[in-house]
């Protein structure tokens, strides 16, 4: 029995690892992945723990199956994430990191902010929180595209 439930344990763990998010958090690896594999990176600014429209865009988009499975093999994920409590705080080094990120991609602090762009940093396009499904989402992402 402890060998049929360690089984099916390891089995759980190694399918939600398949299909978990692989979000960066560093620009300079992401350009690195982008270059290597030729894919476009999405840049997500986001405030996870007090930005409504945010956590809806994680909800309704970034945690879907459907979407985690078509950015595997289609984009580079990287996160500028900017909590606001305690208890969510980013390391210091971190934050800097997102900080510089936001003084190139997004001035105006919009929250959430969405930016497609080229293994280079040049700019494809630019979206937000739209209500539409994960699928119509990748289409607007993909729009930007050239």
């Amino acid at each position: 029995m402890k060998k049929y439930v360690i089984t099916v344990l390891m089995l759980v763990i190694g399918l939600s690892t398949a299909i978990a998010q692989d979000w960066q958090t560093d620009f300079t690896e992401a350009k690195e992945l982008a270059k290597t594999h030729n894919l476009p990176i999405v840049l997500v600014f986001q405030g996870s723990d007090w930005c409504a429209p945010c956590i809806k865009l994680d909800r309704s988009v970034w945690s879907t199956d459907e979407f985690k499975e078509y950015a595997m093999d289609h984009y580079i994920m990287l996160q500028a994430d900017f909590p606001r409590r305690k208890k969510n705080a980013l390391p210091v080094v971190q934050l800097n990191k997102n900080k510089v990120l936001a003084e190139k991609y997004n001035r105006q602090g919009i929250f959430p902010f969405v930016v497609v762009m080229n293994a280079d940093g040049k700019v494809y396009g630019e979206t937000s929180y739209k209500k539409l499904s994960p699928k119509e989402y990748i289409a607007e992402l993909n729009s930007f595209i050239k």
